[in-house]
């Protein structure tokens, strides 16, 4: 039998031998019991990752994502997943580096100053000098880092657990409490959930700022939002829990909050790395190669 690739796109380049079919996460899915590398589509809600059930073919999945752990139940035994590891990098650090800007520099206000022509001026936080947490040292991590240094931040970085140069994250009610910024690159795994909450929130010192581009279970909501609203503590977070925040939640209308809807991932930078990565994987799939980025 011809083996049978399922991709979220046409515009690539595939070995030859390989028949393939296009399915974007959208209307009636083609055919699929003799699909046997599935190329999940990017960001296009629970549906897609159900047809796996549906594949008695399959041997291979392609996450286009870096977390896959809400995929790990869908996997069956003896097929093989793989994850989009470094494809979110430079798009994820630039993102992160943006939110921190915005809110050290005050852009909000001069955004809205700008809506009424005002030229009030006062002087603003910087990025320089200032001691950021860096938790979740991964390769996301490292891009974000990155820039950071390139700012002259003072950065600390922190892992689940700790190695040369890295602070483990037990280490966190230590190093809470010298925090200028605190930097959130986590998944969203029993360990992570609610790692900071109330008492993590509190030991900040008044003003520091919550940055969360991993995923929003890594924050008790409820604990971010009273520190927030009370001006305590500032927040720019690409995630949230729940998700998407609903649209009444006071967070949205806090002072010290900026939020952007889960878009760190998606620039325009990821889809070239995406097609690379996929094209490599046909090939090593033609070949009977190992998949590179292999989670299971």
């Amino acid at each position: 039998m011809t083996p049978r690739v399922l991709l979220p796109w046409s515009d690539l380049t595939v070995p030859d031998g390989l028949e393939t079919a296009c399915y974007d996460g959208t209307g009636t899915p083609p055919a699929l019991d003799g699909v046997e590398f599935y190329v999940l589509p990017y960001d296009s809600g629970p549906e897609p990752p159900k047809l796996i059930a549906k594949m008695p073919s399959l041997k291979a999945v392609q996450s286009l994502s870096a977390g896959v752990d809400s995929l790990l139940p869908l996997i069956p035994d003896g097929v093989t997943l793989a994850n989009g590891r470094g494809l979110h990098d430079l798009s994820v650090a630039e993102h992160t580096l943006a939110l921190i800007l915005a809110a050290q520099r005050n852009l909000p206000r001069w955004f809205r100053q700008q809506g009424t022509g005002s030229w009030d001026r006062e002087h603003t936080r910087s990025l320089a000098d200032e001691r950021v947490l860096l938790v979740g040292y991964g390769s996301i991590g490292k891009a974000i880092e990155r820039y950071l240094v390139a700012g002259e931040a003072d950065v600390v970085r922190v892992a689940s657990t700790a190695r040369e140069g890295v602070h483990g994250i037990d280490e966190l009610p230590e190093l809470l409490p010298s925090a200028d910024i605190l930097v959130l690159i986590l998944p969203d795994t029993p360990a992570t959930r609610g790692v900071i909450g109330a008492p993590e929130l509190a030991a900040l010192p008044d003003g520091a700022l919550v940055v969360n581009v991993g995923r929003g279970t890594a924050i008790d909501t409820a604990a971010l939002t009273k520190e927030v609203v009370s001006g305590r503590l500032r927040a720019a977070l690409d995630v949230v829990d729940p998700e998407p925040l609903p649209s009444d939640h006071p967070l949205w209308r806090a002072p010290g909050a900026i939020i952007t809807p889960h878009v760190a991932g998606g620039s325009d930078s990821f889809y070239p790395r995406a097609n690379r990565l996929v094209e490599q994987q046909l090939q090593r799939f033609a070949r009977g190669e190992p998949l590179v980025n292999v989670v299971r």
